[in-house]
């Protein structure tokens, strides 16, 4: 009867209504129960028992008496998702409309523009194939033209005619050939599996791998060939140049957007590229003509790829340096001690290895001065406890004086200890002296970071991030009071355990940023996900949250500061650039970002850090925990993977990549948690007249 009473007894909580309330929505859930269509269970009282949150049932429940939703402290999204679960159409598409009302195509105030995915250069062996193809049909259609018609009347078989005309007749029997051209659509080629390397190259062709900025411009790497974007004053980002297409998949890209060589004019780009042991270097002019400068092999796997002014360097863990000189055109090899990080400061290369030393090369002298045809390779100082030096950051000081720059170098080692070093210009003949050692680390460190105002340390548990306060006097470090500690937390994030090696590189989390300005961090909880949560490397503060605006995941990103337009008063800007698994570009504002949170702390407002226990459920609900690697799993570089290295001999065989798990730890003391040390007379250094580079 219309009138009957229901009483429901909802995770606990009993409710009483009336049939009709429960049943004016028709397909319902309650619809279905009633009429007996699924079955019901009943408490101990006889109310129909339902296994749901009562707290939501409540609200759904006076939906259906008042056809009002009272939203007060209601996440949208949770509502939504109950009321489909009852079939609950009307308040589904009330509340989709409100989710709408915030979600936008076109994003927030911090978005600024996306670029669509360039079409895909055709693989050669594909494009060969293709055209034997194109001409079999060709000839094909011309005897079946010729015997169909015995009287000779266009007797010759016209491509064009089948293929490019217009106006050709619905019931002509010979169908259209697409004409041959540079580029395709993979999405709409049916694929000969036997044409291609690896299955995978087929079904994520435009996921984006990495992305790297320099100057204007923006290099994009795919799975199988690299972009590069311009940005132009008044007509925003334009596709520039799009490389040819590469069997083996792309691990590391660099670009240099001001090359200086007196042999050439200053309007070609070094785009680089490297796969396996090769590296592709290409010249590319602001037109987007391009031609290939070479193919070079650094005979071990490439970890690391990046320009020092106009040379570029490859670098291998394994104690391997390439280096290619754009005036002599001369590409080198090196051995040293294998190497566990690096870091850039001017024209000098820094290398931070596994027998505790700290070396350096000055790349301008190279190759003027070379001894036995060897780089200058000199050692700069030695770990005390001779431990791997894991990761390592330069500071060059302004020039307060003609006597040249403070030098100070901030490295990790693999067992947790932090330590500052420091050389300074007043004394000749000594290296770098000790300055303060932190030992508040108890797993490897695997990232450093001093700045002016900062020093940043992270460790592999979890990347769990210490921060200092750095005093200065007259823009040198100073002792009084010396570093003092800041902040405590973490940047948690999830990855794929059989992800390609370039992954991992397009998306390191920081710190990014210039190092006399704010530097953040780069958040991605999840492999799978269109979240990003930008955060300050001091504190942690959270500086804004992007989210795709098209929903896509984001595979990849970039942190970059782009030159302010030739127009009085403009200045340079910093952007995140966010690559995607659909193989288009997102930019996103952070300088407004930075403004928006420091007006906020000026009004006193509260600021959230990374993400809240309720974020961090949703987007751990988007993954498979028990096929993801936790962040302490560090991922192993390229040239330890047991994998045979893709060169010239191995283009188009089929690879099977097999990861090695590494030891995270080094064996250490434990140590008093604290800082120890002070400053002793330094020395002077070499002549670095030049600001820090962060390529």
């Amino acid at each position: 009867m219309p009138g009957d009473v229901i009483h429901l007894n909802v995770g606990g909580t009993r409710y009483s209504t009336s049939r009709q309330t429960l049943t004016w929505i028709p397909d319902s859930f309650f619809t279905s129960m009633l009429s007996g269509r699924i079955s019901s269970l009943k408490d101990e009282t006889g109310a129909i028992f339902i296994d749901r949150d009562p707290k939501l049932f409540s609200v759904i429940l006076n939906f259906m008496r008042t056809k009002e939703v009272d939203l007060r402290d209601m996440d949208l999204s949770t509502l939504r998702h109950e009321a489909e679960f009852y079939g609950i159409t009307p308040l589904v598409r009330r509340l989709g409309l409100c989710e709408d009302l915030d979600q936008a195509s076109c994003g927030d105030v911090l978005f600024h523009g996306y670029l669509r995915p360039p079409n895909p250069p055709v693989p050669e062996k594909l494009d060969r194939t293709h055209s034997q193809s194109v001409a079999s049909m060709d000839s094909v259609g011309s005897v079946g033209q010729r015997m169909s018609d015995p009287t000779g009347s266009n007797s010759t078989h016209s491509r064009s005619s089948s293929a490019d005309s217009p106006h050709q007749s619905a019931d002509q029997s010979t169908e259209a050939v697409p004409a041959r051209h540079s580029v395709c659509d993979f999405r709409t080629i049916r694929w000969d599996t036997a044409m291609l390397p690896t299955v995978r190259t087929v079904r994520d062709p435009l996921r984006i791998s990495m992305v790297k900025g320099h100057h204007n411009w923006i290099c994009i790497s795919y799975p199988h060939f690299v972009s590069c974007f311009r940005m132009k004053d008044s007509t925003g980002w334009h596709l520039i140049w799009t490389s040819p297409y590469m069997m083996c998949p792309v691990e590391r890209i660099a670009i240099n957007a001001k090359v200086l060589n007196p042999n050439q004019d200053n309007t070609n780009k070094m785009v680089a590229a490297s796969y396996g042991t090769d590296i592709q270097l290409w010249s590319v002019s602001d037109d987007g003509s391009s031609r290939e400068i070479g193919v070079f092999t650094l005979n071990v796997s490439v970890d690391s790829l990046f320009f020092i002014g106009s040379q570029l360097v490859a670098l291998s863990q394994t104690g391997k340096v390439g280096v290619w000189h754009a005036m002599t055109h001369n590409w080198q090899i090196q051995d040293v001690v294998p190497i566990s990080s690096y870091d850039t400061a001017g024209s000098f290369l820094l290398l931070g290895c596994e027998n505790g030393s700290i070396y350096y090369i000055d790349m301008q002298k190279f190759p003027l001065r070379m001894k036995d045809n060897d780089l200058l390779v000199t050692e700069l100082y030695r770990d005390p406890a001779n431990d791997m030096v894991t990761a390592l950051s330069v500071y060059l000081t302004p020039k307060t004086s003609l006597s040249g720059n403070w030098i100070e170098i901030a490295y990790g080692t693999s067992s947790g200890t932090v330590r500052v070093i420091v050389q300074h210009p007043e004394t000749v003949g000594h290296g770098p002296q000790l300055f303060q050692t932190f030992t508040v680390h108890r797993s490897r460190v695997t990232k450093v970071m001093l700045s002016e105002k900062n020093l940043v340390s992270v460790c592999s548990e979890y990347n769990h991030v210490r921060t200092w306060s750095v005093t200065r006097f007259r823009g040198m470090i100073s002792t009084q009071p010396g570093s003092t500690p800041l902040a405590s937390f973490k940047i948690i994030s999830l990855e794929d355990m059989d992800s390609q090696i370039s992954t991992h590189a397009g998306t390191d989390f920081g710190p990014f940023g210039e190092q006399d300005d704010q530097q953040v961090f780069i958040q991605k909880v999840v492999p799978d996900t269109d979240l990003l949560f930008v955060r300050l490397s001091s504190c942690g503060k959270r500086v804004c949250v992007i989210k795709s605006v098209d929903g896509s995941t984001i595979s990849a990103f970039c942190v970059h500061e782009c030159e302010g337009s030739n127009r009085m008063g403009s200045r340079p800007r910093r952007y995140l650039f966010t690559g995607h698994s659909n193989g288009s570009i997102q930019m996103w504002d952070l300088t407004t970002a930075m403004d928006m949170l420091n007006k906020a702390e000026q009004k006193q407002e509260v600021t959230l850090g990374g993400p809240t226990p309720g974020e961090l459920i949703r987007l751990l609900d988007q993954c498979d925990l028990s096929s993801r690697a936790s962040t302490p799993c560090v991922s192993p570089c390229p040239s330890v993977l047991l994998v045979p290295p893709c060169s010239q001999g191995y283009r188009g065989a089929h690879h099977t990549v097999t990861t090695v798990s590494m030891p995270r730890d080094m064996s250490h003391n434990d140590a008093e948690l604290g800082a120890v040390g002070g400053v002793e007379e330094g020395t002077r250094a070499s002549q670095m007249d030049t600001q820090v580079t962060r390529i």
